[in-house]
């Protein structure tokens, strides 16, 4: 399809900036057992075991360990869940899903949110600049695309307000209610701060 090759494909400058995702601390850090991963990417979690036990997507900080041992998965990985989930309504092939996975996981995190993936259906295109969008569509072809910063915005906010453990201790972290804020300013204004 044009000059913009199919996944996988060699890392491309263009749009990619580096964003850093906001809130609890630094995304590397933090990790997500099963029901939070499920979700802030909108699964099952039976598709989360299925995806991990095949191979498709499986969790970078923790798998599983036999019976009573619970996954961790991280940022990237919960990100790569919810682009597999929107690939997959879409119709795209498992097999050009599998092509994608490797290639969203072989992206350095900030590379990730520049990146627009676009598929006809039998492919899935990685395009980091707005000519190679461009190049995609004067093929001619129908075509959908995936603004993987719009998703990871979707994945961060999500995540915010679901449980997580700091990865390096394994202490809980918890989540970010809007109502602690107003508790804890009800809190100041009660003493008079």
């Amino acid at each position: 399809m044009g000059g913009v090759p199919a996944l996988p494909g060699a890392p491309r400058a263009g749009l990619a900036r580096s964003v850093a995702p906001q809130g609890r601390g630094a995304p590397e850090r933090l990790g997500y057992r099963g029901p939070s991963a499920c979700a802030a990417a909108g699964i099952t979690y039976r598709q989360l075991d299925y995806w991990a036990r095949t191979g498709l997507v499986q969790p970078s900080i923790r798998p599983a360990g036999g019976s009573g041992s619970q996954r961790l998965y991280g940022f990237h990985d919960v990100l790569v869940l919810k682009i597999v989930k929107r690939l997959l309504d879409t119709g795209v092939s498992l097999q050009s899903i599998r092509t994608a996975v490797r290639a969203l996981r072989s992206a350095e995190l900030a590379e990730l949110s520049g990146m627009t993936l676009m598929s006809d259906g039998a492919a899935v295109y990685r395009c980091a600049s707005p000519e190679e969008l461009a190049e995609l569509l004067r093929g001619g072809r129908g075509l959908f695309g995936i603004a993987v910063g719009a998703v990871w915005a979707d994945v961060e906010a999500a995540l915010a307000h679901l449980p997580a453990e700091r990865v390096d201790t394994g202490e809980p972290v918890p989540a970010e209610h809007p109502a602690d804020e107003l508790a804890l300013r009800r809190q100041r204004a009660d003493r008079g701060c």
